[in-house]
């Protein structure tokens, strides 16, 4: 038992703060993000045993992840709200973590985009994960990861440039 246990916290350790941007990228909330990672790292700790026998366990874990995100994006409208009314939207979070130069019009555009097409993308191309690996984690097919890479990296094109534009008129 105690084997295990050190595995699982020695695995957990290392992939924390990937685990943490992969579901804020994903979702566009830290808090959210915070919550979703928790959650996922109890369930793999009540699977561990079997879990860690997997060939892919980080392939696993993050479908885990989509998962919880999916079940608590379907809960939230039962949620409480502790406050009169809803706060105007502010600008998203950005994570310590991130150490890129253009990280708020990344997770800006990121923002933009449906709940399936930003998923694609961070699982592809930040969490560098292959097309297979994506379909499998999201639970869909090869052909509809590529039609959504599609779609989401136009539409992130889209927000790019105008965001540029924007920036540029304001000078």
């Amino acid at each position: 038992m105690a084997d295990a246990e050190g595995e699982f916290v020695e695995y957990v350790s290392a992939r924390l703060p990937s685990l943490h941007r992969t579901a804020f990228l994903m979702c566009g909330d830290a808090h959210l993000a915070d919550d979703v990672v928790q959650q996922t790292i109890t369930a793999l700790y009540v699977n561990w045993r079997r879990v860690s026998r997997v060939d892919n366990v980080d392939a696993y874990v993050h479908r885990m992840l989509v998962h919880k995100l999916v079940d608590e994006k379907r809960r939230s409208w039962a949620k409480v709200r502790l406050f009169g009314s809803v706060p105007e939207p502010t600008r998203v979070p950005v994570t310590p973590h991130d150490e890129v130069a253009e990280r708020d019009s990344l997770v800006t555009a990121l923002a933009h985009l449906p709940r399936g097409q930003r998923t694609v993308l961070v699982l592809r191309f930040l969490c560098d994960l292959s097309l297979v690996e994506t379909a499998a984690a999201m639970g869909c097919s090869e052909g509809n990861v590529k039609s959504q890479t599609a779609r989401a990296l136009a539409a992130v094109r889209q927000v790019l440039d105008l965001t540029e534009m924007s920036g540029r008129s304001a000078r």
